[in-house]
């Protein structure tokens, strides 16, 4: 199971929002690049970055610090946030992400993502599918679409979308434990896709609960910044 931490942007620095509320912030460390050479000395191999910033600005925003962390370290970076043009997903690569998460961009305009999909293959493009009761929600989490989530996930997967990351929103930020119901559900499903669950986990039983159902992923944020879970007690699940 890939164990992923999470730096969120904004103002350029390590935040984190409760369900997604700007109103709700926490500002955790000033220098991102010292979190991620954290991260990288506890043997983590990879890192979900996400520009809040650009999330709300609809613009990408933060991508030197993309730029700074690829050149001095070697986590895998995920990248997302404020990405909504080809230039943009360019410019993220070209920084050094390895990956982008097409959120937003995949529910206001899939015939770009489906390009995208095609041009660049399906290892570089991870769908984010960010849910409030079972329906996308985009825009930095501004806005409740009516798509309902099954729907979503299939379209996509005939589109040839290979992995997902899905936050529900009501567990982000909370610490009171993930979403297993919903992703045990995606997972029968959805077999085929490989899911990478984000929001909630708040102790180590997380982790290892989610390992238990073999999910692919797990992405952790608040709860290594308020040290609810600690770096050592994680390297065991690098894998």
């Amino acid at each position: 199971m890939r164990i992923i931490p999470a730096i969120d942007l904004l103002n350029g620095q390590c935040a984190r929002l409760e369900q997604g509320q700007y109103q709700k912030q926490k500002i955790y460390h000033k220098d991102p690049l010292y979190m991620a050479q954290k991260f990288e000395a506890h043997g983590m191999k990879y890192l979900h970055l996400v520009d809040l910033d650009g999330a709300k600005k609809g613009q990408l925003v933060n991508w030197h610090i993309i730029e700074k962390i690829a050149l001095k370290t070697n986590l895998k970076i995920d990248f997302g946030g404020g990405i909504k043009t080809e230039q943009d997903l360019i410019t993220a690569f070209n920084s050094g992400a390895s990956q982008i998460t097409a959120g937003s961009i995949a529910v206001k305009n899939p015939d770009m993502v489906t390009t995208w999909l095609k041009k660049y293959g399906a290892d570089k493009i991870i769908l984010g599918a960010d849910i409030k009761d079972e329906y996308i929600s985009i825009s930095a989490w501004t806005e409740k679409t009516a798509i309902k989530l099954w729907d979503f996930l299939e379209n996509y997967k005939q589109k040839g979308i290979k992995q997902i990351i899905c936050t529900d929103i009501s567990k982000d930020g909370m610490l009171q434990g993930p979403a297993f119901e919903l992703y045990q559900k995606i997972q029968q499903k959805f077999p085929d896709l490989k899911l990478i669950a984000s929001g909630g986990v708040g102790q180590i039983t997380d982790i290892e609960n989610l390992k238990n159902i073999q999910i692919e992923g797990v992405i952790i944020g608040k709860a290594l910044y308020e040290n609810k879970i600690n770096l050592k007690a994680l390297e065991k699940y690098v894998s």
